[in-house]
């Protein structure tokens, strides 16, 4: 998702048609609630226009990029919530049955953990040898890349470089 779209109603249809195009080249449905989308819409782009990034209009932002990268759209725990729930926490994003109309939304649990026990550095996997280069990941899409540092774009769902995390530290050890 574009982190400074252009602003007013424009801005907001060029939004909802990036959203759109990317959500479905990437295989995600977006709420077929398009009333509701463009309410979600104009919401992260209050947040751009606040933050400079679009935080999730549905939680608390802190303003600082750093504290909120797993809450900038889409979120860390947009797949987690789509298979549990079948909808993100704000619902924009929806599973195949709810956008059919085969499955209703319900409200969901908060899964974001509380602002002290949020995780920024990666932890070392068990039973897994540090490679020789570190692995970046993706925490967008899951998409993992071993090289110096993360790449300036997800090459998968087009996610800022900030939004990769280092999964395995690389280099001798």
């Amino acid at each position: 998702m574009n982190d400074g779209p252009a602003q007013g109603s424009k801005g907001a249809d060029l939004f909802l048609e990036d959203l759109l195009a990317r959500s479905q080249a990437s295989g995600y449905h977006l709420n077929p609630d398009m009333g509701f989308v463009r309410a979600l819409v104009q919401g992260l782009l209050t947040n751009v226009e606040r933050y400079g990034y679009p935080a999730c209009p549905c939680r608390l932002a802190s303003g600082r990029r750093e504290d909120d990268s797993d809450i900038i759209c889409p979120c860390d725990y947009r797949d987690a919530d789509l298979a549990e729930h079948g909808s993100c926490f704000c619902a924009l994003y929806v599973s195949r049955d709810v956008a059919e109309g085969h499955r209703p939304l319900a409200s969901i649990p908060e899964r974001r953990p509380a602002e002290g026990s949020r995780r920024h550095d990666s932890e070392p996997v068990a039973g897994i040898g540090r490679p020789p280069l570190p692995v970046w990941r993706c925490r967008v899409c899951g998409y993992l890349c071993a090289r110096e540092a993360p790449p300036e774009t997800c090459p998968i769902c087009k996610a800022a470089e900030d939004r990769f995390e280092c999964f395995l530290s690389g280099g001798p050890g």
